[in-house]
């Protein structure tokens, strides 16, 4: 543990004994759904039933019969047709953004800002371009509001293990990360967003911030022109492709890679990623238990034994997993809400944020801005800040 680490724990624990001495009063939630048009997301409004520190008060959603299920299930009986009048009426401490289609995330969540939350909590993807990221921003800085998107994996307790495991040397030098979406029917485009956007989140963890990106899309091996482009799938905006490659050049002097071909027949296997090291690759598997495996030796060595793959726990390669509840509060978005929590009540950032999903975003339109500039390396963060894609020719 490094001396930043020591002290922001310290800091952390010393806030976290004085709440329990003097518990503040319960956070408001306000939830936000759509049923017909992304539902509730992953499990992001009943969450909140389970954070000791929060009460739901109201639920907003314009489908009537999905607004009656959501009252029931979430055991309240505010209710409302119009998410705007919620919020103006209401006033939640915390806003829950839940709709999976991202078309709608963005003025959801501005118009939680201005009407006075300190914290949401957002579903991904985040929003659908740098410009909506700008916005929410310049309102977040005003209003002091604290955003944390929903990559759950951001909170997983393995990624800590992991760090010392490479701070111990056991993966030797890390010489590049490799990584894959689903590859399912979705696979170009549409994984990009949906799914990559979860392995962009731990890419930059892993690697740092990136600066470039170049990349090239493909529909059924072709490189995608614009007669490509349509409205993609759960209000994603221009998208395109059933293929992509791309390749970032990271902060910390690694190269990434991310890959993504539909129906790729790894029966998605691959949705992850590989740090491969000199002694050895980790394997990190996405919303998967375990979490991630050891691979050990020399990756590009000829060797006549094979190379098991070794869960990893919280405990290390091979050990027991003693720690299954903390695992657990991870999955089920327990950990994350209760960080939002914390973070409104220390008055820090939450520790996937809006300056993290805000590159997560950069990352992948730089995608479709580097394939516009036919697979040029683009600076990050992006000069463009729509969708390139609308723009192809």
């Amino acid at each position: 543990m490094n001396r930043r680490t020591f002290l922001t724990s310290g800091s952390t624990a010393v806030a976290t004994a004085v709440l329990a001495r003097n518990p503040p009063r319960k956070l408001r939630v306000g939830v936000i759904g759509h049923t017909g048009r992304g539902n509730y997301g992953h499990g992001l409004d009943t969450v909140w039933l389970k954070v000791t520190e929060t009460e739901i008060v109201a639920v907003a959603d314009a489908h009537g019969g999905g607004l009656a299920n959501a009252k029931k299930k979430l055991q309240v009986t505010e209710g409302f047709a119009n998410y705007r009048t919620m919020l103006r009426e209401v006033k939640p401490d915390i806003v829950a953004v839940c709709p999976r289609h991202a078309d709608q995330h963005h003025d959801m969540a501005h118009a939680a800002i201005e009407t006075g939350a300190r914290g949401i909590y957002i579903e991904k993807p985040f929003v659908r371009t740098p410009a909506e990221v700008d916005s929410l921003s310049t309102a977040c800085k005003k209003h002091g509001t604290k955003i944390a998107i929903a990559h759950r994996n951001r909170w997983h307790p393995m990624l800590v293990v992991i760090d010392q495991f490479i701070a111990d040397g056991q993966l030797g030098k890390l010489l590049e990360i490799r990584a894959r979406g689903k590859g399912d029917r979705r696979g170009g485009g549409e994984d990009l967003w949906v799914l990559g956007s979860h392995i962009m989140n731990l890419i930059h963890y892993f690697g740092g911030a990136p600066h470039t990106c170049s990349a090239r899309m493909f529909q059924d091996g072709q490189p995608v022109t614009a007669t490509h482009v349509k409205p993609g799938n759960e209000g994603l905006g221009p998208l395109a492709g059933n293929s992509l490659h791309a390749r970032y050049e990271m902060e910390r002097g690694t190269i990434a890679y991310f890959d993504s071909i539909a129906n790729d027949g790894t029966q998605n296997h691959g949705f992850g990623l590989h740090l491969i090291g000199s002694k050895g690759i980790i394997a990190i598997r996405a919303d998967r238990q375990p979490f991630a495996y050891w691979v050990p030796g020399n990756p590009l060595g000829p060797t006549r034994e094979s190379r098991p793959w070794i869960p990893f726990t919280t405990d290390g390669p091979g050990e027991p997993e003693t720690k299954l509840e903390a695992v657990q509060a991870v999955h089920n978005h327990v950990t994350p809400a209760t960080d939002l929590v914390r973070a409104i009540h220390e008055d820090r950032e939450p520790l996937c944020n809006l300056a993290e999903g805000g590159m997560t975003v950069e990352m992948i339109c730089g995608v479709f801005e580097s394939h516009r500039q036919n697979g040029a390396a683009v600076p990050i963060p992006l000069k463009e800040r729509g969708n390139a894609l609308a723009k192809l020719k």
